[in-house]
């Protein structure tokens, strides 16, 4: 298994000061090239448990381990290297640099790995290419459509080659067509490059092309059919 949470919890404290718990024992494998949809109302933990996944916070119980390394086990360098070298991240909001172009915001975590501009350049060109951006690589972030900033976005994620792609609604800002071409792309290209994937999302359309469709209720995860998340 490449990524895997095993009894994660979290808790938090309301304006109350009453503390509550959104995650109460997670587990959770996913393998190389697989695709994995968690579903569930809103304010049930998704996006919490997507945070922990990738390292961007952390538990108050249980471990999570992507590629057999226990995250909690790493400082703040190796676990910000971790996150730039073997976690790719899209999120419901690009968060590109307004002021770089498509092929630099592409390039961005590449250079900031040590990579130089001559290594890192084309990678990005072969990405956007891949994503049907050649045309707009020079464009910078204002002029680019949604949905194209949502692949310049997609292709940021996956130019470092990481094992693991976490999106967070990565269609929920989109109209209905740009959201499914870019369905297509979220599901062909992590399952062509063997990356094992987990998206939050409520679009049923997306979750419906998963592998595995799991429902977060109660701070628990559950196996989910297609036909009861249609």
């Amino acid at each position: 298994m490449v990524l895997e949470a095993r009894g994660l919890h979290r808790r938090f404290v309301g304006g109350d000061g009453r503390a509550f718990t959104i995650l109460d024992g997670v587990d959770l494998a996913v393998a190389a090239g697989e695709f994995v949809a968690i579903v569930g109302a809103s304010g049930s933990g998704k996006s919490t448990l997507l945070h922990l996944l990738g390292g961007l916070d952390r538990p108050d119980g249980g471990t999570v381990l992507v590629e057999g390394v226990p995250l909690v086990t790493l400082g703040a360098e190796a676990l910000a290297n971790l996150r730039n070298t073997r976690l790719g991240f899209v999120f419901q909001f690009h968060h590109l640099l307004r002021d770089f172009t498509a092929r630099e915001n592409v390039m961005l975590p590449l250079l900031i790995g040590g990579r130089t501009p001559g290594e890192a350049g084309p990678r990005a060109d072969a990405l956007l290419a891949d994503l049907g951006l050649t045309a707009r690589a020079a464009s910078r972030t204002p002029v680019l459509s949604g949905g194209e900033q949502q692949r310049v976005a997609l292709a940021r994620a996956l130019v470092t080659e990481p094992a693991v792609l976490l999106a967070d609604e990565p269609t929920g800002n989109l109209d209905p067509p740009t959201a499914a071409a870019l369905h297509d792309l979220l599901t062909t290209t992590a399952r062509r490059r063997g990356t094992a994937t987990v998206v939050v999302t409520h679009n049923r359309d997306l979750a419906a092309r998963a592998d595995r469709i799991l429902t977060l209720e109660d701070g628990h995860l559950r196996e989910a059919g297609v036909v009861e998340v249609l």
